[in-house]
């Protein structure tokens, strides 16, 4: 039993501890949640009996892991058969969990291929040609089997830069099939030495397929084995004096050998290597990931994962605890738990390459689990030599450069929080809860109004609460009849809230343990009014304002007008409140004149990308289709393509909608009546 004695204040019920106390002596990983159901923390362990009580029955005091540790109201567990496998499974959960004290590295968009279509070689009967001269193509998505692809790559930008190089070395062509299949003459790309022009028959498929198998050669690596065959081919063509084949073959040797030169590819043994350089500094971390394919230093990414504060506390605690397990483990620094965390995390859902240049030592056991994940042998290697030393040094640099940059902004944006806060006699207390919103309309000669509303707290956006407001039953061109129809629908119900609670202040911050402190998107049917009301106009919008928050009995001192300046230039614009104080000009080096100018910007950029989407939707009858019953994807693609968008099926009649595969006679008169 877990000793009752050493139990600290934040004493835990007696079902939690009767829990732990019959943990099993055996690998795992274990769950906290607190008492709403959150999940505060993922762990592994080696025993996980002895780990998972070393946190009930230390008094951690005031620590980190201490505040973690009294929120903790229940607990789960999963027993596995070693610790690479609880290692695995704990990254898995951390990445889809999003636990608050661990460090987690969010999913980005996911990372671009450059893609080769269709099946090279002779031309079959009835085979469609565009599936016979291969395409090469930017591609990012989930990969199969039916095209080949080649990644994947840090950026666009290096997919497109190795396009450019094959098309300059191998001429394949990189048209849709579509504008490939009604060709009549070939294309500029064939008149600049870029395309062979497959879609006049100007190469044969035997000739184009060799071409295609020489590109692919050279994604792979194969550069040596690529020139020595162009060679050969070069010297036969030579010998049946085919002089003229013979000289496209030595241009193409030219064009490879330019490029290898200028791209500084190398010709060793290394094909594909993974570079990661981390760099802790301020409580923030970046991992700088670096990528070698086919030889080509393709460029790097930087990833900074959140929650490393946190979770670095829990480390120093888990990392004595693990000392305890096992004497001869030393305790592990935190660039070496970031970078753990970023590698297990990060080749859940991408390809692993068979080899890891590192900054740091990682745990060959993490190696080992990640090898039988990926179903290949992978490396790590420390302390590389000659190439690999250059590439980890660049990667290590890019990495410190990256984490300067975001240490430079955030100290910058917190900069600008407190001036704002200043400038307006906010309380200078916890600035990391300042909460403010934005409202803006956006239109077209009174067409397709919408009303947007951005958040800011934590010294950022917070993209995830933004909301649009549809504005209807105004005349068209109001902007203060939707201003304050806005104002009415985002802050009716903290109004209504307000008087149910007896005039609790609904505005003040939540405690500093909630989700919210953390940056979470508050949960919904909780109303609270901001800090600071943002209204992106002068003296009449702050006027309707004062209106709507007189009506509904709220603050009036959180309303702010920002009004352009003379001649309406940048910088030169002024504050307007609506309680009556005088306006001020901020100036326009001004840090909190900065940050007001970010917030409505991003305010109108949300407004005007919505407004044009539904002025879109209007026009051009798009999101109809979609409407109809019976029209699912592939019919309504399918009635696209044969009438040329919305405009031409509203034209068609119900027999030429019917000649559409899938549609019929009644379908067709559905969508007649529908478009109508």
């Amino acid at each position: 039993m877990v000793p009752r004695a050493t139990i600290p204040a934040m004493s835990h019920s007696d079902e939690l501890l009767a829990q732990v106390a019959a943990l099993p002596a055996l690998p795992g990983v274990y769950r906290y949640f607190d008492a709403q159901g959150a999940l505060l923390y993922v762990g592994k362990a080696r025993h996980l009996k002895r780990r998972v009580s070393s946190y009930f029955t230390k008094n951690h005091g005031g620590t980190r892991i201490g505040h973690m540790v009294s929120k903790i109201a229940r607990m789960e567990t999963t027993v596995v058969r070693s610790e690479a496998e609880a290692l695995l499974l704990e990254n898995n959960l951390i990445k889809t969990l999003n636990p608050k004290f661990n460090i987690l590295f969010r999913d980005d968009k996911s990372y671009p291929y450059l893609k080769i279509t269709g099946t090279p070689g002779a031309r079959t009967r009835g085979e469609v040609p565009g599936q016979v001269f291969p395409r090469m193509a930017y591609y990012r998505g989930s990969v199969d089997k039916k095209h080949r692809y080649f990644g994947p790559y840090p950026s666009a930008w290096a997919v497109k830069e190795s396009i450019q190089l094959l098309q300059k070395v191998f001429r394949l062509r990189t048209c849709e099939d579509t504008v490939f299949a009604n060709r009549t003459r070939p294309c500029l790309l064939y008149q600049i030495k870029r395309c062979t022009g497959p879609c006049v028959d100007l190469i044969s498929p035997e000739a184009y397929a060799v071409d295609v198998q020489n590109a692919e050669a050279m994604l792979r690596g194969e550069t040596q084995e690529l020139l020595q065959a162009l060679e050969q081919r070069m010297m036969a063509h030579s010998e049946k004096l085919e002089f003229e084949q013979a000289a496209d073959v030595r241009n193409q040797i030219q064009a490879l050998s330019r490029v290898l030169h200028q791209q500084s590819i190398e010709t060793a043994d290394d094909k594909d290597v993974d570079i990661l350089a981390v760099r802790v500094q301020g409580g923030r971390a970046c991992v700088n990931l670096a990528m070698v394919r086919g030889g080509r230093h393709l460029g790097d990414r930087p990833y900074f994962p959140v929650h490393v504060e946190d979770a670095a506390a829990v480390f120093e605690e888990e990392g004595d605890e693990a000392q305890a397990e096992c004497s001869s483990k030393p305790a592990r620094p935190v660039e070496v738990q970031v970078l753990e965390a970023f590698i297990a995390q990060h080749y859940i859902g991408v390809p692993v390459p068979p080899v890891l240049v590192t900054s740091v030592p990682v745990d060959k056991a993490l190696m080992e689990a990640l090898s039988d994940q990926a179903g290949l042998r992978v490396n790590a290697i420390h302390q590389p030599r000659e190439q690999r030393r250059a590439w980890l040094d660049m990667a290590q640099k890019n990495a410190d450069l990256q984490l300067a940059r975001l240490l430079a902004e955030e100290g910058s944006q917190q900069a600008r929080t407190r001036a704002l806060a200043e400038a307006l006699d906010l309380p200078p207390e916890d600035l990391d809860q300042l909460t403010i919103e934005c409202f803006d309309i956006s239109h077209t000669a009174g067409e397709s109004t919408q009303a947007s509303c951005v958040v800011f707290h934590h010294h950022k956006m917070q993209s995830s609460e933004y909301r649009r407001y549809k504005i209807e039953g105004i005349t068209g061109g109001d902007d203060y009849a939707a201003m304050r129809q806005v104002l009415t629908r985002r802050y009716s119900k903290v109004a209504e809230a307000a008087r149910e609670a007896g005039g609790i202040d609904f505005a003040a911050p939540p405690p500093p343990d909630t989700e919210a402190a953390a940056g979470a998107v508050k949960p919904k049917g909780v109303a609270r009014l901001p800090d600071l009301v943002l209204i992106d106009g002068g003296k009449g919008q702050v006027a309707v304002a004062r209106e709507v928050f007189t009506a509904l009995g709220l603050d009036l001192t959180r309303i702010v007008g920002v009004e352009k300046g003379e001649g309406r230039k940048v910088g030169l614009e002024e504050l307007v409140f609506a309680d009556g104080r005088e306006k001020i000009y901020l100036g326009k080096d001004s840090a909190a004149l900065m940050l007001v100018a970010q917030i409505r910007d991003e305010a109108h950029r949300f407004a005007i990308t919505g407004m044009r989407a539904a002025r879109a939707k209007v026009r051009v009858g798009g999101g109809q289709l979609e409407e109809i019953p019976g029209v699912g994807p592939k019919k309504r693609a399918r009635l696209l393509q044969r009438f040329g968008g919305v405009r031409g099926v509203a034209a068609a009649s119900v027999e030429d909608l019917a000649t559409v595969e899938g549609i019929s006679h009644d379908l067709a008169e559905e969508i007649y009546r529908a478009l109508r």
